[in-house]
């Protein structure tokens, strides 16, 4: 039986894209008991899902079709398909994915529970061809739509967490994996494996950086001096304004994260930073610049902790 709550309004359709609706068909939605608090849904629709006691809430209604447009995109990327109308399903005909995001870069949406619900992009190149940054939920219905886009040649997976769908992807696509060594494991037979911690070329303006620390195996992947690509690594948090690492959630060891920012950060030139989870922001290069500097100065104090999901902010 679906979980809803017994006050909730129930819409007779939904609202056609571009077309205004108005009274209950903009109303009814509800993030049911589901939600594990994993931010997508509050990127997507800022000023009507907030963070309250520990999970997502709606905290008003859309008042258009634009805000309506929101929700569906917060509900078509939401891993546990929380985001809710009373005897609703999700209507295909308004999932936006993949959303673009700048003139080369997508996001996949429809984040995957075994990814922990992290985001993951397609990157454009100039010939035309595509890249695919970490990985969604798989099916071969949504594989159909992100190849629509263009042809993709390479999946990247930027840590162990993101790998789930990387092979499935990768063989439906004609793809090459790709994972640093240190998270191997999680894809042993990824077609191209990453090593050590010096910088690589892997296409024509795009390049990996190992970032020991999150895990093992992180890697930042850097495209054209203006998108980067962080994983686990690096988000931006809407709680402080700056760009942050996820101290309470870094596995492998925060010290030697410290350690990787102070080598790669100086090296580091993009405009977008697009992580796996937290929000994306983009800023001038120097100011990017700027900011990874502070990051590093502020990583290098901290010590190890325990693991702790509920110190998270976003």
């Amino acid at each position: 039986m679906e979980d809803r709550p017994p006050s909730q309004p129930t819409a007779d359709r939904d609202t056609a894209p571009g077309e205004t609706g108005a009274g209950q068909e903009h109303g009814g939605w509800y993030v049911d008991s589901r939600c594990t608090n994993c931010d997508v849904a509050r990127q997507l629709a800022p000023e009507l899902i907030r963070e309250v006691a520990g999970r997502s809430e709606i905290v008003r209604q859309p008042r258009d079709s634009a805000e309506t447009g929101r929700l569906h995109a917060a509900a078509f990327a939401c891993p546990t398909r929380s985001i809710r109308r009373p005897g609703r399903r999700l209507d295909p005909a308004f999932d936006p994915f993949p959303l673009a995001l700048d003139d080369d870069v997508l996001l996949c949406g429809h984040n995957s529970p075994r990814t922990a619900g992290a985001n993951s992009y397609l990157l454009r190149r100039p010939s035309g061809s595509l890249m695919m940054i970490d990985t969604p939920r798989w099916n071969s219905a949504l594989a159909a739509r992100y190849e629509a886009s263009g042809p993709v040649t390479d999946v990247l997976l930027t840590h162990r967490d993101h790998a789930a769908h990387g092979r499935r992807y990768a063989d439906r696509f004609g793809a090459r994996l790709w994972i640093h060594e240190g998270d191997l494991e999680a894809a042993p037979d990824a077609d191209h494996v990453l090593r050590g911690t010096d910088p690589l070329e892997i296409a024509d303006g795009v390049t990996a950086h190992p970032l020991p620390g999150h895990t093992r195996g992180s890697v930042l992947y850097v495209a054209d001096e203006r998108y980067c690509f962080s994983g686990d690594s690096l988000y931006w948090s809407r709680t402080t304004a700056d760009v942050e690492v996820a101290e309470s959630v870094t596995w492998y060891s925060i010290e030697e994260l410290g350690a990787s920012l102070a080598r790669t950060a100086d090296r580091l030139r993009f405009e977008w930073l697009l992580p796996g989870h937290g929000d994306r922001k983009r800023l001038p290069a120097p100011e990017m610049t700027r900011r990874l500097r502070h990051l590093t100065a502020r990583v290098r104090m901290l010590r190890p902790r325990p693991i702790d999901f509920t110190a998270m902010r976003y």
